[in-house]
């Protein structure tokens, strides 16, 4: 039996056993899938002594998603772009690293009935988290997508990192003041590490759609914010975490799951 597992530190919180499990029933695939706590110190020697011992591939989370990329032997067009790896996939010699983020996210947008092509998307945030989803959402052709920060160098930065794959206008968040948009995508750590940042009003269009790359307690301050501000309706990102697990769990397997179920049982 191939061996599996989602790394982090902490990890024992980690929704993935249950997900990746509940893929494989439904696949009729046998799995073994752990969550492996791993100190940031000792992922260099963890990873060559798990790909020793043979297991197949790993998710990856907190705080490992950019260490890790040094660690591997190639990297997908997607986990360059990202700047971050999500998943491990096990070579002869190595790991070949990968990232389905901003898959996961886009999936779960249409699963909600969200469209994002000809419409004004801002995303709210410009670290790690929002990089790894600019390049899917550009695909998408939406009408602009804008992306915000406290202070304006990592959206220019990133707005010159994707140049060539569409306009992404950077913005400071004062700056967005007299805007709206139809859809507004929350990347900042809001919920992690404090309240919403300050932000101006009437960023949200009439209907307008908010979603939170967070879910759990972590969802509640943007939730709160965004219901306050007008917001047709909040999503949480749940189903990304779902979809993006799918993605992970396809490319091992070769099998993509159906993740209606999945879902509807972890609400």
């Amino acid at each position: 039996m191939k061996r599996f597992a989602v790394i982090g530190q902490p990890v024992a919180h980690s929704l993935s056993p249950r997900i990746h499990a509940a893929f494989a029933a439904a696949a009729g695939i046998e799995l073994d899938y752990q969550a492996l706590a791993i100190d940031e110190a000792d992922l260099a020697t963890r990873l060559d002594a798990l790909h020793d011992e043979g297991w197949a591939g790993f998710n990856v989370t907190l705080p490992h998603k950019q260490t890790v990329m040094a660690r591997c032997e190639d990297l997908s067009e997607a986990a360059r772009r990202a700047g971050a790896v999500n998943t491990l996939t096990r070579t002869d010699s190595g790991w070949q690293g990968d990232n389905t983020d901003g898959t996961g996210l886009v999936r779960d947008l249409a699963r909600a009935g969200v469209v994002t092509a000809g419409q004004r998307v801002l995303i709210l945030g410009a670290g790690g988290a929002a990089r790894g989803i600019i390049a899917p959402l550009l695909a998408t052709r939406p009408a602009s997508l804008v992306i915000s920060n406290r202070n304006p160098w990592k959206p220019e930065a990133l707005s010159e990192a994707f140049a060539d794959l569409g306009t992404l206008t950077p913005r400071t968040h004062w700056a967005l003041k007299g805007d709206a948009f139809d859809l507004v995508i929350n990347a900042t750590s809001a919920g992690h590490s404090g309240p919403m940042p300050p932000m101006p009003d009437e960023l949200f269009a009439d209907g307008a759609v908010a979603y939170d790359l967070s879910y759990g307690t972590a969802h509640a301050p943007f939730a709160e914010w965004a219901k306050a501000e007008g917001a047709r309706v909040v999503h949480d990102g749940l189903g990304m975490l779902v979809e993006q697990a799918a993605a992970s769990f396809a490319r091992w397997h070769g099998v993509t799951p159906d993740t209606a179920p999945v879902l509807k049982a972890l609400r």
